[in-house]
């Protein structure tokens, strides 16, 4: 062999070398450590039972696209009034359910309310039928019987058979374009419906208007305009076929639904232009054994020609494996931004299964040319951040957001920049509420925007204007006319016999307020600050001394004489009865336990709170919905409750927490299609686990401070956006061993139950020492 090329191979061989040490290193650099596959413990179907309210279809971190199936089509209710069983169907998806009448492109994750479920697409073969039928018969429409046993759900995948038509369904989804591919059978009558009555609350006159057009034999673009939980909603699509279409058509309409011109035609068939409230559409194919039949399914908030965009930049060909490959490893490069051990892997499934619910919202509201719809009905630019929409604000204020401002705070930055966005197109000059799709739903009570733009200010997350944020907060506190205000401002509370909720809306706006301060403190605006912190005192008006509960009050400043503290019906409270609700102080913990009677006597409530038997009058039924997330009268599945078994570490007892906090991860959340003790309510459960998993939590948004709780995990490792990590250890970690000895931070011992979030943000290393005896002395 010639020595000079072996020599000049070796140098080859030793710059490949090089190159892959380079290369790992710089991995190992983004990743704190190396990168994990942690999809494989993501399980998408918990939740998808009872009242979690998930959903287990195809979607990115964020995305714009949920495409998921439908187990059924459920009206609002008799007369368009709410009832149980459409409450069963926020998801779309209910895993009982033994048949699937579609796939649709959007939903919400974990809500207790819905109005998506946008553009269902069905592959059928055989008789042509348009519409879904009856579950306890399939085969009187287009719907399908399945099984659990070829479904397949995995983060950005997910698959099923079509036993009535053998059809394979396969899904995948970039962040504004969802991908079907369909495996048929050989069939010369082979369909593709796409209903667009369809929706996951089906209201009276849903639809206001709904509009196709047939391009050419491979493309079909349109919209859709819904009249429901958002008043004006409007969603554009393109659709696009990876084989010619046959021929197409719609389902005859009612008798004169078009007039005048339109009735010179035969729409029913191979008409390209169709519009009207209730469009169903099919478009046939011959099909061989086994032939793949593809479609991408592009989204826009603005034009078809947007949609058509999205399209071709984010899914430019057919390779749905590759769409596949390529959305899953989005997903693993946000999961592994914390790599945890567990003792149990049931425990490593339900981390990283609550992280995966924790990035599907807020989602991605804007093509890729940063051109959205406003509040305002325009189209506007996001100029200098992401826009996102869907915020489920009650909800994800308490720990969703916070943990957004440790692992994802680029994310949180620009959904309070959207957040803006949307104030300075509201005629309120008000944060959003509850809004998603250019609308604002007013749902629930607060105004818990504010927490999340205090939350980010006092921990320096700022890449928006915070003056000018500060100040938004300020006009959505002074809105006279909003929920309650007028008199809250007046009366330093809401009267129940002026609005309904009252204590509710009081102790909420209380909290709110002292959020806005906190913010305005840490700007230096010490008038702003002095008047709200002044307001966030306003819990003490609705406290009751004698009965030792907040207590709704009328407009005469008296109690209201009926009342029943463990009631949840006409006593003042919203998602939550008196027990829950005065707890609900969690910006002023040490006023409230000496207002309550002090240390000992607050211990022996949260005791009871959690030993407590509630009695079946309190339920409309022995089997009613609401007992999910309920351990004694503490009820983990509403959020008024979240913050509450951190409560003890205002206490002389933190360790009464620690062995509640475990109990709560282990019961409320486990493996399995109902592993959830309530709804998710857009990750905020989830947050929650993740929180107290890793040991700690933020108790009251727009503090610095989190309280240390009962770790569940043996090591985590959090890779963080500017590089730094921080890890949680804890030794001697095990089933029974839930109370904490010690804990060190960075090696010294701290000697309160408290962590700072400069301190998790610095990187570095808290280490907790497990026992099955608690400390009494000092945790």
């Amino acid at each position: 062999m010639n020595n000079k090329n072996t020599t000049k191979r070796l140098e080859a061989c030793k710059k490949i070398v090089m190159f892959a040490v380079l290369l790992a290193s710089s991995f190992h650099t983004a990743f704190g450590q190396q990168r994990k596959n942690l999809i494989q413990y993501v399980d998408p179907m918990i939740g998808t039972a009872r009242m979690g309210h998930t959903y287990p279809g195809a979607t990115v971190p964020f995305g714009s696209v949920q495409l998921s199936p439908e187990t059924d089509t459920i009206a609002y209710g008799l007369n368009g009034k709410y009832n149980g069983e459409v409450y069963k169907y926020c998801a779309g998806y209910q895993y009982e359910d033994k048949t699937i009448v579609g796939f649709s492109h959007t939903h919400f994750s974990g809500t207790g309310h819905s109005d998506p479920g946008d553009f269902l697409i069905m592959p059928t073969t055989g008789k042509l039928q348009l519409n879904p039928g009856v579950a306890s018969k399939p085969e009187s429409g287009y719907r399908s019987v399945f099984s659990h046993k070829t479904e397949k759900a995995e983060p950005a995948y997910y698959s099923v058979l079509l036993e009535d038509h053998n059809i394979k369904a396969e899904l995948t989804a970039t962040t504004r374009v969802g991908m079907h591919q369909y495996t048929f059978p050989k069939s010369a009558d082979a369909h593709i419906i796409l209903d667009l009555t369809a929706g996951i609350y089906n209201y009276d006159k849903k639809n206001v208007w709904t509009f196709v057009r047939v391009e050419n034999d491979t493309l079909i673009t349109g919209y859709r305009q819904t009249n429901g939980w958002a008043r004006t909603r409007t969603v554009y699509f393109t659709m696009s076929f990876n084989k010619p279409i046959k021929s197409y058509g719609q389902a005859a309409q009612e008798k004169n639904v078009y007039g005048g011109f339109w009735r010179k035609f035969d729409q029913t068939k191979n008409f390209p232009e169709m519009a009207g409230q209730n469009l169903k559409l099919f478009f046939d194919f011959d099909t061989n054994e086994g032939e793949k039949i593809k479609i991408k399914m592009a989204l826009s908030p603005v034009s078809s020609a947007g949609a058509l965009e999205n399209m071709k930049k984010e899914t430019p060909d057919w390779d749905f494996e590759k769409v596949k490959k390529q959305s899953q490893e989005i997903w693993n490069n946000e999961l592994n931004k914390i790599q945890v051990e567990t003792i149990q892997k049931e425990d490593l499934v339900n981390f990283y299964t609550a992280m995966y619910h924790a990035f599907l919202g807020p989602t991605e509201y804007m093509d890729l040319d940063k051109n959205y719809k406003g509040l305002d009905m325009n189209v506007h630019k996001a100029e200098n951040f992401t826009n996102y929409t869907s915020y489920s604000l009650w909800d994800t204020y308490r720990a969703l957001h916070p943990f957004f401002n440790i692992i994802q705070p680029k994310r949180n930055a620009d959904m309070i920049s959207s957040m803006m966005a949307h104030a300075d197109q509201s005629v309120h000059k008000m944060l959003p509420v509850w809004s998603h799709y250019a609308n604002e739903n007013w749902c629930m009570i607060g105004y818990h925007s504010v927490s999340v733009v205090a939350d980010a200010i006092v921990k320096g997350n700022i890449s928006f204007d915070a003056e000018k944020a500060l100040q938004a907060c300020v006009n959505t506190a002074k809105v006279p006319y909003y929920d309650g205000l007028e008199y809250y401002m007046k009366k330093g509370y809401v009267p129940e016999d002026k609005n309904g909720s009252s204590v509710s809306k009081t102790l909420e706006y209380a909290y709110d307020d002292w959020a806005i301060a906190q913010a305005a403190k840490k700007l230096g605006k010490t008038e702003t600050y002095n008047e709200f912190i002044e307001r966030s005192k306003n819990y003490k008006n609705v406290y009751d001394e004698k009965t030792g509960f907040m207590r709704p009050k009328l407009n005469d400043r008296t109690f209201k004489k009926e009342f029943d503290p463990l009631d949840t019906h006409g006593q003042g409270f919203i998602e939550g009865n008196s027990w829950n609700y005065s707890l609900y102080v969690p910006h002023d913990p040490a006023e409230m336990i000496k207002m309550m009677g002090g240390n000992e006597q607050f211990k022996v409530r949260l005791d009871s709170l959690f030993n407590m038997h509630l009695p079946d009058k309190y339920f409309e039924n022995t089997e009613d919905i609401t007992r999910d997330g309920i351990i004694g009268n503490y009820v983990h599945g509403n959020e008024p409750s979240h913050h509450v078994v951190y409560l003890y570490n205002w206490t002389d007892a933190p360790w009464k927490a620690q062995d509640k906090i475990r109990m709560i991860l282990k019961k409320m959340y486990r493996n399995g299609a109902d592993g959830l003790g309530g709804n998710d309510d857009f990750g905020q459960m989830s947050a929650w686990y993740i929180f107290s998993s890793l040991g700690f939590y933020p108790v009251a948004p727009g503090s610095d401070e989190y309280a240390l709780g009962s770790p569940l995990v043996k090591k985590a490792v959090f890779n963080l956006e500017n590089g730094k990590t921080f890890e949680v250890e804890t030794v001697n970690q095990s089933d029974k061993n839930v109370f904490v000895s010690k804990v060190l931070l960075n090696g010294k011992p701290l000697d309160k139950p408290f962590l700072k979030h400069a301190d998790v943000m610095n990187g570095g290393k808290i280490t907790f020492y497990m026992s099955n005896k608690p400390n009494k002395k000092k945790y």
